[in-house]
């Protein structure tokens, strides 16, 4: 494997930052200049280079197209108001990626191509980074099968690329959300800790349906009963009942370790809030309901930080809420972003310097 000192960087001519409102920019939209790939075969990385942003040549007979294997990552990076910038825990990241390859039977990704990769490609691009509130850079590091036949079995080649998106808030507004009495996100012993390419794809039907209802997104529950709480769209949730903050346990390996998942546990802990990670099902969430101890619902991830629900839907039966009201959620989200900005110690030492 070529050393770190070895990743080649070729840079554009001219930077297509002018022609991009950099301070209101949609999630996913805009790239920068530049993007990191490697190429791996014979049992080894080659060919690390930082070079202008561009479309790639598939073959028709890529492997990743027909069997899906594929993963990817999703981490942010931001400016602070003295011209630093920082990665926010990039090696959580890197550690749960390679844990994706493995379920996926890829090849693990080393450290020196994943983090100091991605640390050379935004120190090119870092003007790229919004220094307004609430903005970021949207790193996704991504890799897949690059064999050119068809036949299932793990692919021999692969390529494993970081392309950077510049973006505002993923979701600007509290969400409405739709409990999912059907279909389902992941069963014990699959792929739902993993971040595969195909556990999206698989969850954008149901979506589709509860948005035909008017809903944003929906609350996935387990595959055997539907009766225990998983995942909420593409983020993990937590509950607050009475003084303690609630939200599903990771041991049956249905649900993504969520880095910002991992980080709002640390801080709502500081913040006094008791913290439980244990399975929660939807009996307990609605007798809270009626009771006046369910008083907030938010979910946590990367792309949206924490994302407010203002209403969850369960059968007949709608709960609401007064965002207004809350007290666990706001204080969470400026506490984290005050952390992310700058504003505040990083105590946890969260932050990787570009």
């Amino acid at each position: 494997m070529e050393a770190v000192t070895d990743i080649r960087i070729r840079k554009v001519e001219n930077s297509r930052l002018k022609t991009v409102d950099i301070e209101n920019v949609p999630f996913g939209k805009y790239f920068t200049d530049h993007m990191l790939v490697a190429d791996y075969s014979n049992g080894q990385w080659s060919n690390v280079e930082i070079r202008p942003y561009e479309p790639l040549e598939i073959a028709p007979s890529n492997a990743a197209l027909h069997y899906g294997q594929s993963i990817f990552e999703g981490i942010k990076a931001y400016r602070h108001a003295d011209g630093t910038a920082y990665i926010f825990r990039p090696h959580d990241n890197f550690r749960r990626f390679n844990q994706s390859a493995e379920r996926m039977q890829m090849p693990e990704v080393p450290e020196e191509i994943f983090v100091e990769g991605m640390r050379l490609l935004l120190e090119l691009d870092k003007e790229w980074i919004p220094l307004h509130h609430d903005h970021s850079m949207y790193i996704r590091p991504f890799m897949f099968a690059a064999d050119e036949m068809i036949g299932v079995k793990p692919s021999d080649t692969y390529k494993f690329m970081v392309i950077l998106s510049p973006t505002g808030p993923y979701y600007a507004a509290p969400m409405r959300i739709n409990v999912e009495e059907h279909y389902v996100r992941a069963v014990p012993g699959g792929v739902g800790y993993a971040k595969a390419a195909g556990n999206y794809a698989a969850a954008m039907y149901a979506t589709a349906q509860a948005k035909k209802m008017g809903y944003d997104q929906v609350l996935w529950m387990d595959a055997f009963e539907h009766k225990y709480v998983q995942e909420c769209g593409t983020m993990n949730v937590f509950f607050i009942i009475g003084d303690t903050a609630i939200t599903p346990d990771l041991s049956e390996g249905t649900i993504l370790a969520g880095v910002t998942r991992d980080s709002s546990i640390t801080l709502l802990r500081e913040m006094g809030y008791n913290v439980e990670e244990r399975p929660l099902s939807i009996d307990e969430i609605i007798d809270a309901y009626h009771k006046g101890t369910f008083k907030e619902v938010f979910g946590t991830g990367t792309a949206a930080t924490i994302s407010l629900i203002k209403e969850l839907r369960y059968k007949d039966l709608v709960m609401q809420f007064d965002v207004e009201q809350w007290q666990a959620a706001p204080e969470l989200k400026r506490r984290i972003t005050a952390i992310r900005e700058g504003n505040e110690p990083d105590t946890h030492n969260w932050l990787f310097r570009i």
